[in-house]
């Protein structure tokens, strides 16, 4: 059997995804005061392993996306409104893994008065068409705090399939010890769930 030929890695370079509602594009620090203005939050921060409670942690955060991104291990996105260009949250590649061609779509937030609309569905769809029709993955994997209920049904809701946990696999802020579960789309999975999320987001 042939060897699996590696994504080149132009295939991984910065892009923009652009959809019917959202726009993913580059994370870079111009998009500092916007995030601040929507991103101050401390619920957004809850289920994570991030420290965000003021501008500068969120400057720290996105610096740390970008030191990812020259590293080659990471491709972080603001999530742009088409309308009215407001940015309402963001997103990214990371783990990148060309040479076992897989990627994980997480880091994943969004303001609050756009949470429970086609934005994350939308983000979600245009970050695994291009990881499978574009990057040549075979594998797209995500991971949420197994407390975080919300989080794991919009993952089984996208079409993701639960792997396992791994136990006492993160530290959270103050402490505690964070059961994280995987989720995952892989090749062969993929044309189902694009029909399955095409059709949820035409009735949005």
């Amino acid at each position: 059997m042939a060897t699996p030929e590696i994504p080149s890695a132009d295939r991984f370079q910065p892009v923009v995804l652009e959809g019917r509602v959202v726009r993913l594009e580059p994370l870079t620090i111009h998009h500092h005061g916007a995030l601040c203005e929507v991103g101050l939050d401390p619920e957004l921060w809850r289920w994570t392993t991030s420290v965000v409670h003021s501008a500068s942690d969120l400057r720290a955060y996105i610096e740390a996306a970008r030191r990812g991104e020259a590293a080659g291990s990471a491709l972080p996105f603001a999530t742009v409104l088409r309308e009215g260009a407001r940015v309402v949250g963001s997103t990214r590649f990371g783990n990148i893994d060309r040479e076992n061609r897989r990627v994980e779509i997480g880091w994943t937030w969004v303001a609050r008065p756009w949470q429970r609309t086609a934005v994350n569905t939308e983000a979600k769809l245009l970050m695994m068409e291009h990881a499978f029709e574009r990057m040549g993955c075979v594998r797209v994997e995500f991971k949420t705090d197994s407390l975080n209920e919300r989080s794991r049904a919009a993952l089984l809701g996208i079409g993701a399939r639960e792997e396992g946990t791994l136990r006492n696999h993160m530290i959270a802020p103050g402490g505690r010890l964070r059961h994280s579960v995987y989720y995952s789309v892989i090749d062969s999975e993929w044309p189902a769930v694009k029909r399955a999320l095409e059709s949820r987001l035409a009735r949005v």
